[in-house]
């Protein structure tokens, strides 16, 4: 739920908040476990403290998010105990998803509060973060525990009615569905009310992150009566983007998605071919680049010469050691190295393979 859906002209637009939890309650007594990533909390604040516009520098911005956090909350609790229905708060950090023992834990809480009958309420953590160390927005936050939980189903709600698409005549229509997010070139921006920090762009990332994870995804307008009902019942709303076929295991989709790369590696058509068809590691002898400063167990981008993004995986060796390595055979890297069994740069049990279309930034 996107900050801009939830902002009225004076508080929260708890006419909307209500509307939302009334239809996620009736999901949740259907039979259905029900996450709430809801964005709202700076906005609240904001009204609470008199601001008229949302606060540029960060100690203001942690010092909002710290108020409106609990008057966003306290909203959702009564909406919610209005139907009977008990609710946790849930605040993550970026910490929380990349550091693997942080993410079991995480992840724990979520299915105990679901096993027990609770609607965990998520948003990032606002008042610790900083710009160095965030998610960016709660599409990717939605997104990421979407597929920390193995969801079916991911609806993302904003101000806007899905992707956009113009006709020949010029008038826009909403794409009813996209099977693949990297096609989509032409695109509503969204994020115009200056209250939020996503828009169409970061959803359409975050649909990337679910739909390889296996989960449907939904962008559809908050403000739509009904939304989450016709979503979830497969009913045509907004724009549905259908999932990869195939979802890899929780250990390879925490490597994809949780940590953000600090690096590339450059390889040409046969290590592609290695690791995309073979399934095989990733050697020395394929790479022709390194781009980035990494250290060793941190994660990088597997880039092919045409620079599309082939896979993303845990490096073994530090970028001036790869340096040094890169384009040579095993027993050449033993030399170098100084070792009699050189590793594999990126181990196939630390590597997930990835959609080939999508560029490289």
């Amino acid at each position: 739920m996107g900050s801009a859906s939830l902002r009225a002209d004076r508080g929260l637009a708890r006419k909307v908040l209500g509307g939302l939890v009334e239809q996620l309650a009736a999901v949740a007594r259907g039979g259905s476990q029900v996450v709430l990533v809801s964005s709202g909390a700076v906005a609240a604040g904001m009204d609470d403290l008199g601001l008229s516009r949302r606060p540029v520098d960060l100690p203001t911005l942690q010092a909002t998010a710290s108020v409106g956090q609990g008057t966003l909350m306290h909203a959702y609790a009564e909406a919610f105990g209005g139907h009977g229905v008990p609710v946790g708060q849930v605040l993550l950090t970026p910490s929380d998803v990349t550091d693997r023992v942080r993410y079991l834990n995480a992840r724990n809480t979520f299915e105990r509060l679901l096993a027990l009958g609770g609607v965990p309420v998520v948003n990032e953590n606002d008042t610790v973060a900083t710009d160095e160390l965030r998610f960016g927005d709660n599409d990717r936050l939605a997104a990421l525990v979407a597929s920390m939980l193995g969801a079916g189903l991911l609806v993302l709600l904003s101000d806007v009615e899905g992707v956009l698409a113009s006709d020949a005549d010029g008038q826009r229509r909403v794409l009813e569905r996209i099977d693949d997010p990297s096609e989509v070139v032409r695109y509503d921006h969204g994020g115009s009310s200056g209250v939020g920090t996503g828009g169409m762009v970061s959803k359409v990332e975050a649909v990337r992150v679910a739909r390889f994870s296996g989960c449907h995804a939904v962008i559809a307008a908050a403000r739509r009566p009904g939304v989450v009902t016709e979503a979830v019942t497969g009913q045509a709303v907004g724009t549905w983007f259908p999932p990869s076929p195939q979802r890899p295991e929780s250990r390879k989709l925490w490597i994809a998605f949780a940590k953000h790369p600090t690096g590339a590696v450059h390889v040409d058509t046969g290590a592609v071919e290695a690791l995309v068809r073979g399934g095989k590691s990733l050697l020395a002898a394929g790479v022709t680049g390194v781009a980035g400063d990494f250290a060793a167990g941190d994660t990088v981008d597997v880039v092919g010469s045409d620079g599309a993004l082939v896979a993303r995986g845990l490096v073994a060796v530090d970028r001036a050691t790869l340096e040094r390595v890169r384009g040579r055979q095993q027993a050449e890297v033993a030399a170098v190295l100084g070792v009699d069994d050189p590793p594999e740069l990126v181990h196939r049990d630390q590597l997930v393979v990835l959609d080939g279309r999508v560029r490289h930034a």
